[in-house]
């Protein structure tokens, strides 16, 4: 297995014209929760991502995330080039706002309910192009997608027909429905390498889940994060090989990346508890029955909606004297702030929050009610949502393989960038995208 790994990291190193075709292919695989800093930090063993680095392309400080930091609105920055202000996801579901009462997210949604403009997929669908996803968020419903095993709850019954019934048959659906994250992870690879060694997709994206849930119920930096990461990478490769054993890994180019890194903390914050007290929201047995302001947390931020339209005003100014400058508060966001991180104003989408509570390093938000203080003292956790101007939240980037410059580097770069990379790879305009292609990673064509 090493030895073969080595070998289809060198060939995947092989150097090819950055002009495309239909017989391009392009890998992303995207590491959930997965920091910027492990890919240099000698206690992380990472043979295969390390070796496509230093065959590919890399960062030394690693990618730029967009906010809000967390998943599904940075996995669909990746297949759209623009910041949530644009795709229109801000949480791992969709807000649905209402009068008095607390905003609530719903995850099982499609992805004509989520996004607001073409993914990656749609694009290369037009184009003649096939593409699979697998556990990739905001996808469910797509009519683009050949085979598509989205991340949404009961993802199974979401799955295309096709790949349903050929999990089914390879007996991992009751392994699937009873397994943690590491089980889930393994199916989730599996299916991948099985599906680029049978079909050949032009595009195939990958999402892997259980660093992210280790990072939150430990921490980064800690030796379960460092272990679990070890085991992605192993996933990893099982991927690559699928490449070369479809012997396409002189036309393949390979991505790895994440959605967010992670910062340890051991202090919560409860906006929700003092707005209580405020009188601005009530509660029966734990559960917000009514509120004026309401505050769903996003780890490092909460956002904040302010419900009552007559009371808009007043009840702002009140949020900024509660918060403002509180212990582990970093800042307090109003609209006007909102464009300088890439979010919607309120009037553009309706499930745009009012302000927003930004935890400092340290802190993270929670959405309980109990309790009459703001700051909660705890064992070390993890969590992302922080701002992406916090160093941090910056995540991992490798881009290795066919049309790709060997020993290439950036100091970083934005995630908004993937995306039009990857169509230029593949030879597909993507009009209008804010991010850029990274011609200095590419070869140029001859």
């Amino acid at each position: 297995m090493l030895r073969f790994l080595g070998l289809a990291m060198l060939a995947l190193a092989t150097t090819g014209r950055a002009s495309a075709g239909t017989d391009r292919h392009v890998v992303v695989i995207s590491l959930d929760g997965f920091p910027a800093w492990y890919l240099d930090d000698p206690e992380v063993s990472l043979p295969v991502i390390r070796g496509l680095r230093d065959a590919g392309a890399s960062t030394a400080e690693g990618m730029h995330v967009a906010n809000p930091s967390v998943t599904w609105p940075n996995h669909t920055t990746l297949m759209t080039g623009v910041r949530p202000e644009k795709h229109g996801v801000l949480f791992n579901g969709l807000p649905r706002r209402e009068a008095g009462a607390p905003t609530v997210v719903a995850a099982e949604r499609t992805q004509d309910e989520l996004v607001r403009i073409p993914l990656l997929f749609d694009l290369i669908k037009a184009k003649g192009l096939t593409s699979a996803a697998i556990n990739w968020p905001c996808t469910a419903g797509s009519a683009s997608i050949d085979d598509n095993w989205p991340d949404v709850p009961r993802s199974l019954a979401h799955a295309t027909p096709r790949l349903r019934a050929e999990i089914e048959k390879a007996g991992q659906v009751e392994a699937f429905e009873r397994g943690g994250g590491a089980g889930r992870d393994e199916i989730w690879a599996e299916v991948a390498a099985r599906v680029f060694r049978e079909r050949k997709p032009n595009l195939l994206t990958l999402h892997l889940l259980e660093l992210d849930s280790t990072h939150h119920q430990h921490g980064p930096n800690t030796p379960q994060g460092r272990i679990v990461a070890g085991k992605l990478d192993a996933l990893v490769g099982k991927v690559v090989q699928a490449v070369d054993d479809a012997g396409l890994r002189e036309k393949t180019t390979v991505f790895v990346v994440a959605d967010h890194g992670f910062i340890a903390h051991s202090k919560t914050l409860r906006p929700n508890a003092i707005l209580r007290k405020e009188g601005l929201l009530t509660e029966k047995d734990d559960k917000v029955t009514a509120a004026r302001v309401y505050v769903v947390p996003e780890g490092g931020i909460g956002m904040v909606y302010l419900t009552h339209p007559a009371t808009k005003d007043e009840d702002r100014k009140t949020v900024h004297r509660l918060f403002e400058g509180a212990e582990g508060v970093a800042a307090v966001l109003d609209p006007a702030d909102f464009s300088r991180y890439g979010l919607p104003r309120p009037e553009d989408h309706p499930g745009m929050a009012d302000m927003i509570v930004a935890a400092q390093d340290g802190y993270g938000v929670a959405g309980g009610v109990a309790g009459d203080s703001l700051v909660q003292e705890h064992s070390q956790k993890g969590s992302h949502g922080f701002l992406a101007t916090e160093p941090k939240m910056n995540a991992l980037f490798v881009a290795s393989g066919s049309g790709v410059k060997p020993g290439a580097k950036l100091p970083s770069i934005e995630n908004v960038d993937v995306a039009p990379t990857i169509a230029r790879l593949l030879g597909v305009p993507l009009e209008n995208p804010t991010g850029r292609v990274l011609t200095e990673f590419l070869v140029e064509p001859r």
